[in-house]
């Protein structure tokens, strides 16, 4: 199996919570594999960001103390 075909293959597995939304279309979902994986995504394309469940943990917890509010000035 290839890379690519193990990530898709893992793709499918992915359980998707209920998504994110603000203004606009901006939606984002939270999901995690049978592999206790951990992604963020997007649901307007198939793009997503998977890590362990404690780095998306410690991501969040960043964002949310403001380490990427100068991305949004």
């Amino acid at each position: 199996m290839t890379p690519f075909e193990a990530a898709s293959a893992a793709h499918r597995d992915i359980a998707w919570s209920e998504p994110f939304c603000s203004e606009g279309a901006n939606c984002f979902r939270f999901g995690r594999d049978t592999a206790g994986r951990a992604y963020i995504g997007t649901t307007g394309s198939g793009a997503h960001v998977s890590d362990s469940v404690e780095a998306l943990r410690a991501l969040v917890s960043a964002v949310k103390a403001g380490a990427a509010d100068h991305l949004l000035a």
